[in-house]
């Protein structure tokens, strides 16, 4: 998508940030080879959360609440539960903030730990938030395997969830994860 103007400057009216980027202004004339000149264009814009999602942990396991945010300038994160901002530090956990998202991480979750986490996103041009709860799940009944493939060290690794699902004949849930000890 390109812009051309017979005048010595370019507006663009109602501009969107999906116009930012590297613009390049030519002039020639039959005497001179043309001059060539970039220019970057950068649109400020309020914070969007583009994800935000619930997730459910064990007591006693690590657990993450993530909060992604676009904006320019880059947004800064807040983290609240219920009503109550989370401050970096607060006995087991830990707030990362980044460019572009936050990471809430719960090292030894309580039951305490359960409820509704709101992220907070903000700069000099707006703000927005997104809730999100941390719930608890049970621990399942694991079995781990390992298992050899072509004589690498990389291990497959099966989690079979045989519960009361077998019993009730619902079948086994079988979860595949695969990691790469090389």
């Amino acid at each position: 998508v390109g812009f051309i103007s017979e005048d010595e400057y370019l507006e663009i009216t109602g501009i969107t940030r999906e116009q930012s980027g590297e613009y390049e202004c030519s002039a020639s004339n039959d005497v001179a080879a043309p001059v060539v000149q970039r220019v970057k264009v950068t649109v400020n814009y309020p914070p969007y959360i583009s994800d935000a999602k619930s997730t459910g942990v064990p007591v006693g396991q690590k657990g993450i609440l993530m909060c992604e945010a676009s904006a320019v300038p880059s947004a800064d994160f807040q983290w609240y539960k219920d009503d109550k901002r989370l401050a970096e530090g607060q006995k087991g956990l830990k707030v990362e903030n980044k460019a572009f998202f936050s990471r809430l991480t719960f090292f030894n979750v309580s039951e305490q730990d359960y409820g509704n986490y709101t992220c907070v996103a903000s700069n000099q041009l707006g703000n927005t938030n997104a809730s999100m709860i941390l719930y608890g799940v049970r621990h399942c009944g694991c079995v781990w395997a390992s298992v050899q493939s072509k004589g690498l060290a990389a291990g497959f690794h099966r989690l079979a969830l045989a519960d009361a699902k077998e019993k009730r004949g619902l079948g086994t849930s079988i979860l595949s994860q695969h990691h790469s000890s090389l």
